[in-house]
């Protein structure tokens, strides 16, 4: 089962992982991975915002082709992504991962494969406000790197 969401509200994590085993006496580890809003201002200024923007249907399609590509890989009973868009403060869950399977290992290795793909080739674009100045975020070299290690892993 693949779950993706795509929304401006904030998710709460407890509720989203109990509803990815439940009823499923099979699973027997559940991965996840929560990313959150870092507060990039300096000290003393107005404070730093975040704004995601995304297409609206082009992401959905991208983020369930790369869930496919993990229960591909790994024997998952369950995966699930939900990204937040819009503009977001420090300290807001910008985005949630979460594998299950019956054993940890596949749990594991696809929420880490997942997390490196949406670091890195996720379509949503970041600008960040540091309250004096904006700036897009563009991938780091030590993401595209984590990234391109799953290339030859199957």
């Amino acid at each position: 089962m693949i779950t993706i969401k795509v929304q401006r509200e904030d998710f709460d994590i407890g509720v989203e992982l109990a509803g990815l085993s439940a009823g499923n006496t099979q699973i027997g580890g559940v991965a996840s991975f929560t990313g959150l809003v870092r507060d990039i201002a300096a000290p003393g200024s107005a404070g730093s915002r975040m704004t995601l923007e995304h297409y609206p249907g082009m992401t959905e399609k991208q983020l369930h082709a790369i869930a496919t590509q993990a229960t591909e890989r790994w024997p998952l009973d369950a995966c699930l992504i939900i990204h937040r868009y819009g503009e977001l403060a420090p300290g807001d869950r910008i985005v949630l991962v979460a594998t299950a399977s019956a054993h940890r290992e596949a749990a594991l290795s696809a929420c880490a494969f997942l997390i490196d793909w949406l670091k890195t080739k996720a379509p949503f674009w970041k600008l960040e406000d540091d309250g004096a100045t904006q700036r897009w975020v563009e991938a780091k070299d030590s993401d595209d790197a984590a990234a391109a290690k799953w290339a030859d892993t199957k």
